[in-house]
């Protein structure tokens, strides 16, 4: 399954230069406090490493996967959230740091948990227990350097000698990162337009229980008493996935697009159901504001 000249080229210079936005957003002391206050950190890399493989096994058990599809599933729900999720935390107003942090240690932690969910599905499903899945774990840590921890390092640098002009740019970050998505919502749809039917019929349910099943499990992190903000960054971070990796390792790695069906589709919907998020978490801001002003 080849990727498009959008995906494949444009997005990663997009992200590049939505990162250095978001990092413009972003001082020390933002991660100082994360650390200082690691609850929503361990909560939402607790949910993503064991209740998000976990879904996807109830789903494909519910819905009856094929072994193929069922495969594809676990891989993408043990895939870590992208640099989008960064892109949707920032729009959505939620904890950006958070995000970010949640971002890289699920990407490390990956490297490990991703094999062991994959290899679990397969041993679960006993005739396709003879494949090996394996993380590209250079290409992986690659790709997190160049399009987050490096540009993210950039941003804040240049924030903390021109604070002023960060703040101007990022309005213009968040309006630029719209245009991406909508352009990634266009070029993913006309990728895989000849077998889009077919995909979605075998795998559209199933990619949506799970885009869904995140995005309320993020949700549900205020049952153990993170806040609003946190709660929307979890949501994102469960809710919109490294469709791109999990395709990878789909395709090169199992040797199979039936494999990679569930991400491709996924790839689609969580684009859409990110608007929802921006929408919810831009208007609940406000409310929050609000809130505070009343309080005091």
């Amino acid at each position: 399954m080849e990727q498009s000249p959008l995906v494949e080229i444009g997005l990663p210079i997009a992200l590049f230069i939505i990162m250095v936005g978001i990092g413009l957003t972003l001082t020390v002391a933002d991660f100082r406090r994360e650390a200082r206050q690691p609850r929503a950190m361990t909560v939402g890399s607790v949910v993503q490493i064991v209740l998000m493989p976990a879904l996807a096994f109830a789903i494909a058990a519910l819905l009856r996967l094929s072994p193929e599809l069922t495969l594809g599933l676990v891989i993408l729900a043990a895939a870590p959230g992208g640099t989008t999720s960064n892109l949707v935390s920032l729009m959505s107003r939620a904890n950006v740091a958070l995000s970010i942090v949640l971002t890289v240690v699920a990407s490390v932690i990956t490297i490990v948990t991703l094999p062991l969910a994959a290899n679990l599905a397969l041993a679960w499903r006993a005739e396709d227990a003879d494949v090996v899945v394996r993380v590209p774990l250079l290409d992986s840590i690659g790709l997190l350097v160049a399009i987050v921890l490096l540009p993210v390092l950039l941003g804040m640098a240049l924030r903390s000698r021109r604070p002023e002009a960060a703040a101007r740019f990022e309005p213009k970050v968040s309006a630029f990162g719209a245009v991406v998505l909508v352009a990634l919502i266009v070029g993913i749809a006309i990728d895989i337009r000849e077998d889009l039917p077919t995909l979605i019929a075998q795998s559209g349910p199933a990619a949506l229980l799970l885009n869904l099943g995140g995005l309320g499990l993020g949700f549900a992190t205020g049952l153990v008493g993170l806040g609003p903000k946190d709660r929307r960054t979890c949501a994102a971070e469960l809710g919109i996935k490294n469709g791109t990796l999990a395709i990878l390792i789909a395709v090169t790695v199992v040797g199979s697009e039936v494999v990679a069906a569930p991400a491709a589709v996924y790839s689609v919907i969580m684009y859409l159901t990110a608007f929802g998020l921006v929408v919810f978490g831009r208007n609940r801001a406000l409310l929050e504001v609000d809130e505070d002003a009343t309080t005091g």
